[in-house]
Protein backbone atom coordinates (compact mmCIF):
# COMPACT_ATOMS: atom_id res chain seq x y z
CA UNK A 1 0.00 0.00 0.00
CA UNK A 2 1.47 3.50 -0.40
CA UNK A 3 2.37 5.11 3.01
CA UNK A 4 -0.02 8.52 3.78
CA UNK A 5 -3.10 6.95 1.93
CA UNK A 6 -6.49 6.54 2.69
CA UNK A 7 -7.44 3.43 1.14
CA UNK A 8 -10.05 4.94 -1.57
CA UNK A 9 -6.46 6.67 -2.62
CA UNK A 10 -6.82 10.34 -1.26
CA UNK A 11 -3.76 11.74 1.25
CA UNK A 12 -4.10 11.93 5.04
CA UNK A 13 -3.39 15.80 5.98
CA UNK A 14 -2.09 16.72 9.22
CA UNK A 15 -4.15 18.54 11.58
CA UNK A 16 -2.07 21.20 12.52
CA UNK A 17 1.97 21.47 13.17
CA UNK A 18 3.79 20.73 16.01
CA UNK A 19 4.30 23.58 18.60
CA UNK A 20 7.63 24.56 19.55
CA UNK A 21 7.79 22.33 23.16
CA UNK A 22 6.22 19.74 21.14
CA UNK A 23 9.16 19.73 18.56
CA UNK A 24 11.92 16.79 19.67
CA UNK A 25 15.62 17.86 20.34
CA UNK A 26 19.01 16.60 19.21
CA UNK A 27 19.94 13.99 21.08
CA UNK A 28 22.06 14.64 23.72
CA UNK A 29 24.68 12.51 25.55
CA UNK A 30 27.08 13.45 27.92
CA UNK A 31 30.78 12.86 27.02
CA UNK A 32 33.96 12.15 29.25
CA UNK A 33 36.01 15.15 28.79
CA UNK A 34 36.82 19.04 29.81
CA UNK A 35 33.18 20.98 31.27
CA UNK A 36 30.78 21.86 28.71
CA UNK A 37 27.63 22.93 29.63
CA UNK A 38 25.01 24.55 27.38
CA UNK A 39 21.35 26.50 28.49
CA UNK A 40 18.38 25.60 26.40
CA UNK A 41 14.81 27.36 26.56
CA UNK A 42 12.28 24.69 27.54
CA UNK A 43 8.55 25.55 27.96
CA UNK A 44 7.34 27.88 30.43
CA UNK A 45 10.20 30.37 29.53
CA UNK A 46 12.62 28.31 31.70
CA UNK A 47 16.15 27.65 30.81
CA UNK A 48 17.50 24.06 31.67
CA UNK A 49 21.12 23.42 31.85
CA UNK A 50 22.47 20.65 30.19
CA UNK A 51 25.89 19.04 30.24
CA UNK A 52 27.71 18.29 26.86
CA UNK A 53 31.22 16.93 28.57
CA UNK A 54 32.36 16.56 31.85
CA UNK A 55 35.15 15.55 33.93
CA UNK A 56 34.24 15.14 37.66
CA UNK A 57 31.15 13.41 39.57
CA UNK A 58 29.53 14.02 42.80
CA UNK A 59 29.72 10.82 44.00
CA UNK A 60 27.89 9.77 47.73
CA UNK A 61 29.36 8.30 50.57
CA UNK A 62 27.18 7.48 53.81
CA UNK A 63 24.93 10.87 53.25
CA UNK A 64 27.72 12.78 52.31
CA UNK A 65 28.73 14.52 48.99
CA UNK A 66 32.61 14.35 47.49
CA UNK A 67 33.32 15.86 44.15
CA UNK A 68 35.64 13.03 42.41
CA UNK A 69 37.52 13.24 39.02
CA UNK A 70 35.97 10.36 36.24
CA UNK A 71 39.09 8.40 35.36
CA UNK A 72 37.03 5.86 32.72
CA UNK A 73 33.89 4.63 32.07
CA UNK A 74 33.92 0.85 32.61
CA UNK A 75 29.95 -0.66 31.46
CA UNK A 76 26.91 1.17 30.26
CA UNK A 77 23.47 -1.43 31.16
CA UNK A 78 21.91 0.05 27.99
CA UNK A 79 24.53 -0.53 25.37
CA UNK A 80 28.03 -2.17 25.85
CA UNK A 81 29.19 0.31 22.94
CA UNK A 82 28.59 3.36 24.77
CA UNK A 83 31.08 2.33 27.30
CA UNK A 84 33.95 1.96 24.69
CA UNK A 85 32.75 5.76 23.51
CA UNK A 86 33.11 7.04 27.50
CA UNK A 87 29.45 8.09 27.30
CA UNK A 88 28.11 9.14 30.41
CA UNK A 89 24.41 7.96 30.95
CA UNK A 90 22.32 6.87 34.27
CA UNK A 91 23.43 3.72 35.19
CA UNK A 92 26.51 3.82 33.71
CA UNK A 93 29.75 2.22 36.07
CA UNK A 94 32.32 4.48 36.18
CA UNK A 95 36.11 4.28 37.49
CA UNK A 96 36.51 7.39 39.81
CA UNK A 97 39.65 8.40 42.21
CA UNK A 98 37.28 7.14 44.99
CA UNK A 99 36.59 4.00 43.37
CA UNK A 100 33.77 2.20 41.22
CA UNK A 101 30.45 4.45 41.18
CA UNK A 102 27.18 3.93 39.47
CA UNK A 103 25.46 7.28 38.05
CA UNK A 104 22.26 7.78 39.64
CA UNK A 105 20.92 10.89 37.77
CA UNK A 106 20.46 11.99 34.04
CA UNK A 107 23.60 13.85 33.46
CA UNK A 108 22.38 15.33 30.00
CA UNK A 109 19.16 16.76 31.84
CA UNK A 110 20.28 17.99 34.81
CA UNK A 111 23.83 19.84 34.45
CA UNK A 112 25.54 17.25 36.62
CA UNK A 113 26.37 14.03 37.08
CA UNK A 114 25.56 12.14 40.88
CA UNK A 115 26.78 8.90 41.56
CA UNK A 116 27.01 6.66 44.38
CA UNK A 117 29.96 4.03 45.11
CA UNK A 118 29.46 0.45 44.41
CA UNK A 119 31.33 -2.54 46.04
Amino acid sequence: MNRGRKISGGKYHRQRKKKHYEKDTQEKIVTLGETKKRKIKVRGGHLKTILLNEKKANIMIKGKSQKAEIKNVLETPQNTFMARQNKLTKGAVIETSLGKARITNRPSQEGQINAILVD
